[in-house]
């Protein structure tokens, strides 16, 4: 399973851990993508960039995490800007482990990477004091290009989003929906074939 994230996702941090506690995380290969550059692409604005939607995902997430009894903060600010966190777990080798740590940065322990002093005791509890300089290395920063631009190839619209094959399952939501896709596939089949030959009925009209 192809996994696109970008850490400024509560969502992603949500769905990340109820794989963890499915023991699904093992079968995950992690693509950190820029959330922005997908929505830039699309023409589309963020939950966060629109006040009234902004109040209610965070509204929406707290009592989410609470119901699914996976640990939650909000961070210092948000949006906030994720490249650091991004280009980190890029030249980590986006480990498992490394990944899970990052998330928790944010949406367990409620920092930002723009936290300086934080995200110094990070690096040091990660033992990856000379991160600060690998991560800016250019092709950290080519490789999180490279990434964003083949999940915008792919069709994702959005984080987190898991592809199988073509199949794309976009957000935490859809978490049970991939797993039964993953077992039988032919389930979906018919209805995929209406939805594809669905067509446009209206349309607005061009800003």
């Amino acid at each position: 399973m192809q996994w696109y994230f970008d850490f400024i996702s509560p969502y992603a941090y949500l769905q990340f851990k109820r794989l963890e506690a499915l023991g699904l995380l093992g079968e995950l290969r992690p693509t950190p993508i820029l959330f922005a550059g997908i929505l830039s692409h699309w023409g589309q604005r963020g939950p966060a960039e629109i006040p009234p939607k902004r109040l209610f995902t965070y509204r929406h997430v707290s009592w989410l995490a609470r119901s699914l009894g996976v640990p939650f903060k909000m961070p210092e600010g948000h949006p906030f800007n994720p490249l650091k966190l991004l280009r980190l777990a890029i030249y980590g080798s986006v480990e498992m482990k490394l990944v899970a740590r990052l998330f928790d940065f944010v949406w367990r322990d409620g920092f930002v990477p723009d936290n300086a002093a934080a995200f110094t005791v990070l690096l040091q509890e990660l033992d990856m004091a000379d991160a600060e300089e690998g991560m800016n290395r250019p092709q950290v920063k080519a490789a999180l290009r490279s990434n964003t631009e083949r999940a915008i190839a792919a069709g994702v619209f959005g984080v987190p989003t898991i592809a199988l094959g073509t199949h794309l399952f976009w957000g935490q939501d859809a978490t049970h929906m991939a797993l039964d896709f993953l077992r039988d596939p032919g389930a979906f089949a018919a209805t995929d074939r209406i939805i594809e030959a669905l067509p446009v009925s209206a349309a607005r009209p061009a800003s």
